[in-house]
């Protein structure tokens, strides 16, 4: 589907739907109750810290408390089908991401909803990249050298990754094909046991979220090499884009917004985006947010339609080439 198709798609159904119509009879009545945000991930990860981070502030501009739900399972796929299926009476929000909207619906079979049909975009919170991390004893001191070996010994430099069709996981595959290189892939459970690995020599490379990086790589534990982002990252402000060392336009990060389901009045969805650019305006906000290593990115809610589109035409290609599917 072709951008301008989505965003009329996206528009048409957000005006013509029968819920609409309630909404405009009393346009001040929302909120008038508590509003779940569901995070579809276990709490105490960055995707939770990043929807409490604007939970609280939103709650303050709509008048409401904004509630998080964590609701884990299936890479994210089960909170989010949840959300998909809620009524679209703007009580039942859901943080999506990159893992969600663009990967998990190529990666699960039946995932269960589609992420440009079943949601009404809100806006986007957040953009992170990753950072390219190796053990000390490679001998590359960045990106370029890195290619370099690798074609040199193709197949013989391992990468960890989170686990199969994960946002690591595929990075770290747009690396390589972008680059031209052949690395061998080994996945992890979770980000713990893969750097634990590589600390230990088991592993060359990891395709790291920063907030776990930051501390090894100012120990001397670990080499970054890279960020994935188009610029550098204002965690590592002297380390080089990938972008930067002979990728020009190689990008790789990783998405976070809040959706609602399909069929939310449109003035509930315009009264959801001011709240959530509002909280993301905050200094304390956006402070959070960095520290998590990630950039606030506020959207309009057309913005983040278009954003959906293209990130998951983007992954879902990686999906099947990385043959992760099903796994």
């Amino acid at each position: 589907m072709k951008r301008r198709e989505f965003i009329l798609l996206f528009a048409s159904a957000m005006a013509t739907s029968p819920s609409v119509a309630r909404a405009q009879i009393a346009p001040g009545s929302y909120p008038d109750r508590p509003i779940t945000l569901i995070v579809p991930y276990a709490a105490g990860g960055g995707n939770d810290v990043l929807a409490r981070a604007v939970a609280e502030p939103m709650s303050k501009v709509l008048g409401q408390p904004v509630v998080i739900e964590n609701r884990g399972g299936a890479g994210g796929s089960v909170g989010t089908r949840q959300v998909a299926r809620a009524a679209p009476d703007g009580y039942t929000l859901g943080l999506g991401g990159t893992g969600t909207l663009a990967i998990d619906p190529t990666l699960y079979p039946d995932v269960g909803y589609d992420p440009r049909r079943d949601f009404a975009p809100i806006g986007l919170i957040a953009t992170s990249p990753l950072i390219i991390l190796v053990n000390q004893s490679v001998p590359a001191r960045n990106v370029q050298e890195l290619i370099a070996l690798a074609k040199a010994q193709p197949g013989k430099l391992n990468y960890a990754s989170a686990g199969p069709g994960s946002g690591i996981h595929l990075g770290t595959v747009l690396f390589a094909e972008t680059a031209g290189i052949d690395l061998t892939h080994i996945p992890y459970k979770g980000t713990g046991p893969a750097l634990t690995d590589l600390l230990g020599g088991h592993v060359q490379i990891y395709f790291s979220s920063l907030p776990p990086a930051i501390g090894l790589v100012k120990e001397g534990k670990l080499r970054a090499l890279g960020v994935t982002g188009l610029e550098r990252s204002s965690s590592f402000p002297d380390l080089p884009a990938v972008a930067e060392q002979g990728l020009p336009g190689f990008e790789a990060v990783l998405h976070y917004g809040i959706v609602a389901p399909a069929g939310t009045p449109r003035p509930i969805v315009d009264r959801l985006n001011a709240a959530l650019r509002a909280a993301l305006d905050d200094p304390k906000v956006r402070g959070q947010i960095a520290a998590e290593g990630a950039e606030p990115l506020s959207t309009s809610s057309e913005d983040y339609a278009a954003d959906i589109d293209r990130e998951e035409t983007k992954w879902s290609a990686l999906v099947r080439k990385s043959n992760a599917q099903g796994k």
